[in-house]
C-alpha cells in the first residue's frame, strides 16, 4: 500500500525552520527537568515507602494527609488510583533517615486511629496473611480437626481455607460484609470463628514498596547509565553499518527524541519509575529503527548516483520511504494508543512515553537526523576538507 506514489515533496527545504522549533522544545524540556524540577521522580529512584490502599467508603484525601502530618509523615504524596469508586489512595511516604524499614507502620498506626477507632489491636481480615488467618483456625478449631486428623493435617486443611478467603479477599480488594465470603464456601463453624475473632476493617492494603535510599539511587544510576548505552550502540551499529555523519545524525536525532519526550513526560506530570526506563528504551531502538530506513535508502540512492547533492538524494530517499513511515508509525500508534486508553494506570506512564515517542521520532527521522548528517558533510565531508586546503595552498 502506498499513500505517496512518486511524491516530490522537498522536506530539507524547511529543516532550519524545523531545527529551530526543535530547539525550542528541546529548551523548554531542559528548563522543565532540570531547572523546575517538574519530573515526578517514583521512589524507584527517589526512595521512600509506596502503599496502594483501598477504603470502605471514599476516603478524604485532606483528612488522610493531616493524619500522616499528625503521625510525623511529612511531605507525603496522596493521590487517587483507578475509578474514583472504587476508594483507591496511593500514599507515597519519603525517605525514613536511618531506617530501611519505612513508614509502612506508621503509616498504618496512623490511618488506624481515624478508619478502626478502637480496635487497631484486633486482627482485621483485610490485612490478615494465610499465615496469621491459619494460627486463629488453629487456635479456635472450629471443625475439630486437631483430635481427629492431628496437628499437622489440621494445620494444612485450615491453610487451604485460609487460603481461599484470602484469594477472595484480594480479588475483591475488600471486605465489606461477611455476606463477601457466601461464594467460598466457609463451613459454618468456621464462619462464626471468624465473625468471633476477626473484624472486617475499614480499609486493606493492595500493595507496598519500600526502597532504601542507597538502592534507589543505584537504581536510578542504572537506569541512566542503560540508556546512554543504547544510544552509544545504536551509534556504533549505524557508523558500522554506513558511515560517520549518519551515525552522527541518529544519535542527534535519538539525543533529541529522549529529551524531548522526557520534557513532555515531565509537564503531563506521570511517575519517572523502572517502567518509564523500559518505554525510553524502546523509544531509543524506535526512533533509530526509522532513521535507519531512510538512511538504508539514502545509501542506494548515492550509489546510483555518486555526483548529485546530497541534500537532493537525502529528499528523494525520504519521499520514497514516506509511505512506510506514515504506515509504520500509524499502525504502531493504533496498538499503543489503545495501550494508552485501555492499559490502566500502571501502564499509562509507558504508553505515553511510546505513544509520544513514535511521533516526535517520526519527526525527527526526516527534520533532525537527516539535516544533522547534511550538517556534518558540509563541515566535515571530503568536500568541504577539499575546498579548506584549496583555500589555504592558495
Amino acid at each position: 500500500m502506498e499513500f505517496f506514489r512518486d511524491s516530490r515533496i522537498n522536506f530539507m527545504k524547511y529543516r532550519k525552520v524545523m531545527v529551530v522549533i526543535s530547539c525550542i522544545f528541546l529548551t523548554l524540556g531542559v528548563l522543565g527537568v532540570f531547572v523546575q524540577k517538574k519530573l515526578n521522580i517514583g521512589i524507584d529512584f527517589a526512595g521512600g515507602t509506596q502503599l496502594t490502599l483501598q477504603f470502605r467508603e471514599e476516603p478524604e484525601i485532606d483528612t488522610v494527609r493531616a493524619l500522616l502530618a499528625d503521625a510525623g509523615i511529612d511531605d507525603a504524596v496522596i493521590q487517587r488510583f483507578g475509578e474514583v469508586e472504587a476508594n483507591e489512595l496511593i500514599l507515597k511516604a519519603p525517605t525514613v533517615a536511618g531506617s530501611e524499614e519505612g513508614s509502612r507502620a506508621a503509616i498504618i498506626a496512623a490511618l488506624d486511629q481515624r478508619y478502626n477507632e478502637g480496635r487497631s489491636v484486633e486482627s482485621d481480615l483485610n490485612r490478615e496473611g494465610v499465615e496469621d488467618l491459619t494460627a486463629t483456625l488453629m487456635q479456635a478449631d472450629p471443625l475439630a480437626l486437631i483430635s481427629a486428623e492431628g496437628a499437622e493435617e489440621a494445620r494444612a486443611r485450615y491453610t487451604v481455607i485460609a487460603d481461599s478467603v484470602i484469594e477472595e479477599r484480594r480479588e475483591r480488594g475488600i471486605l465489606t460484609s461477611w455476606d463477601d465470603l457466601a461464594g467460598v464456601g466457609l463451613d459454618p463453624a468456621v464462619l462464626d470463628v471468624l465473625k468471633r475473632d476477626i473484624y472486617l476493617g475499614s480499609f486493606s492494603v493492595l500493595g507496598v514498596e519500600n526502597v532504601g535510599p542507597q538502592i534507589g539511587k543505584e537504581l536510578r544510576q542504572k537506569g541512566i547509565l542503560a540508556v546512554v548505552l543504547s544510544m552509544l550502540g545504536m551509534l556504533a551499529y549505524i557508523w558500522v553499518r554506513f558511515e560517520l555523519r549518519f551515525g552522527i545524525g541518529a544519535l542527534v536525532a535519538v539525543f533529541h527524541d529522549v529529551l524531548v519526550c522526557l520534557g513532555i513526560y515531565a509537564f503531563a506530570g506521570f511517575e519517572f519509575n523502572l517502567t518509564t526506563i523500559a518505554a525510553f528504551l524502546t523509544l531509543v531502538g524506535y526512533s533509530v529503527n526509522d532513521t535507519v530506513v531512510i538512511f538504508d535508502r539514502v545509501r542506494e540512492n548515492m550509489r546510483k548516483s555518486r555526483r548529485r547533492p546530497l541534500i537532493d538524494v537525502m529528499n528523494e530517499s525520504i519521499n520514497q520511504t514516506l509511505s512506510r513511515t506514515i504506515l509504520t508509525s500509524g499502525t504502531t500508534l493504533l496498538a499503543v494508543g489503545s495501550l494508552l486508553v485501555l492499559g490502566g494506570d500502571v501502564l499509562r506512564g509507558f504508553a505515553f512515553v511510546v505513544t509520544i515517542g513514535i511521533v516526535v521520532g517520526t519527526y525527527s527521522s526526516i527534520y533532525v537526523a537527516s539535516p544533522f548528517a547534511l550538517l556534518w558533510e558540509q563541515f566535515f565531508g571530503s568536500e568541504a576538507k577539499a575546498a579548506r586546503a584549496a583555500r589555504s595552498s592558495a
